[in-house]
């Protein structure tokens, strides 16, 4: 498993390739935060488990009447423009989506974060 310019991302945009595809696993490398974002993930209810075993990250899709909860994936911030929102920003947002939020507390997803009372950068907003 290569790595590229922005490992993040490009977790995330496997993650939406392989719902597309239908597939039911995803497998990559394990750092420290993949694991929190698909733990937020799986938190919001988009995987239905995660495994993380010598090196190695595991996910196993949720699915409803044979096709993937998750529709979409949209990468927010990126190496070359990072997006930071405060807590009024992400509480005026609206719609079926939620946002994936790197905060002081870890990865949160954007329910988590009106809980916590945090802002923070915006990785992604997935549908």
């Amino acid at each position: 498993m290569s790595e590229t310019n922005y490992p993040v991302g490009d977790f995330l945009i496997r993650i939406k390739n392989a719902a597309q595809a239908k597939n039911r696993e995803v497998k990559d490398s394990a750092t420290k935060k993949k694991v929190a974002i698909a733990k937020a993930l799986e938190a919001a209810g988009f995987i239905e488990e995660v495994k993380s075993k010598g090196g190695v990250l595991s996910l196993s899709l949720t699915f409803s009447h044979k096709s993937p909860v998750l529709m979409d994936i949209k990468l927010v911030s990126k190496p070359g423009k990072r997006v930071y929102f405060k807590l009024s920003n992400i509480e005026a947002k609206r719609g079926p989506s939620i946002y994936l939020i790197s905060t002081p507390r870890g990865i949160l997803t954007t329910k988590e974060v009106k809980k916590v009372g945090l802002g923070g950068e915006i990785i992604a907003e997935i549908w």
